[in-house]
């Protein structure tokens, strides 16, 4: 009896990274093409406005939510280590600077960009799997147009304006709980957080969800149109998209604070 041949070993590191560069290289080509069929006519308003309620509107509970508790949570921390050094009453600095900088931009992408991105890309995978996307491309219309400009350019507006909300929510919550543990009035938490915020701190925030928001749609429509595989294929983009969506949130974020960090 011959032996039977040994399986073939899986793709090599070499491969894997030339997959990898070579995915990166066509969704670079994708936002390209994405730009330059946006700033032609003709505009896709109502779709605009459909993908921003859908995506924006519907992920306003878990934003807010998620904010709250992030408020409550740095509020109590802050609040307790301040109170060894007699300075607690500065807490409202420390919160609303945490907060308008880091916590509520990037908690924001973090949990709403994962439900927005893995819903972008399961069902461009349905609509790609199911042919849809081909029958748009033999009715003679724009798959990238018709599906993927009104969706990242949805994130791109919802993102920042989920990140303001998150921002007043958070900041509520962490006054409301100073007040509670430690005994900070209302005015001397909000006073103390309104002479150290600067529009420079606010604006840090809303440009960093700008640019996840911007992420978010790109690798979620991306991922969604390069299904392959059925259904499985579907599984596969939704989960994909999460981590890297995840990762890219984190990876830009250290950049953007960077080149923020002295507005």
């Amino acid at each position: 009896m011959m032996p039977e041949p040994p399986s073939p070993s899986g793709p090599t590191l070499k491969e894997r990274l030339k997959e990898r560069m070579e995915s990166l290289g066509a969704l670079s080509v994708m936002t390209g093409q994405v730009f330059s069929r946006a700033v032609r006519p003709p505009y896709d308003v109502a779709g605009l406005i459909f993908h921003t309620e859908s995506l924006g509107v519907r992920s306003l509970p878990i934003a807010l939510l998620t904010a709250t508790f992030a408020g409550l949570v740095i509020s109590l921390q802050f609040g307790y280590f301040l109170a060894r050094f007699g300075v607690q009453y500065t807490v409202g600095r420390v919160v609303i600077l945490t907060l308008f900088r880091e916590l509520a931009p990037v908690l924001t992408a973090l949990t709403v960009g994962a439900r927005i991105g893995s819903g972008i890309a399961a069902e461009l995978g349905s609509m790609t799997v199911t042919e849809q996307v081909d029958a748009i491309r033999a009715l003679g219309a724009d798959p990238l147009r018709k599906l993927v400009v009104p969706r990242v350019f949805a994130c791109l507006i919802v993102m920042p304006v989920l990140t303001v909300f998150s921002d007043v929510v958070g900041l509520i919550g962490g006054a409301l709980v100073v007040r509670s543990q430690y005994g900070i009035s209302l005015d001397q938490f909000f006073q103390g957080a309104l002479d150290a915020v600067l529009m420079g701190d606010f604006l840090s925030g809303v440009i960093k969800g700008a640019v996840f928001g911007l992420i978010i749609g790109l690798v979620g429509c991306f991922k969604g149109l390069a299904v392959e595989g059925g259904t499985e294929g579907v599984g596969r983009a939704t989960t994909q998209t999460v981590a890297i969506t995840s990762v890219s949130v984190c990876l830009s974020d250290f950049f953007i604070t960077k080149i923020t960090l002295y507005f």
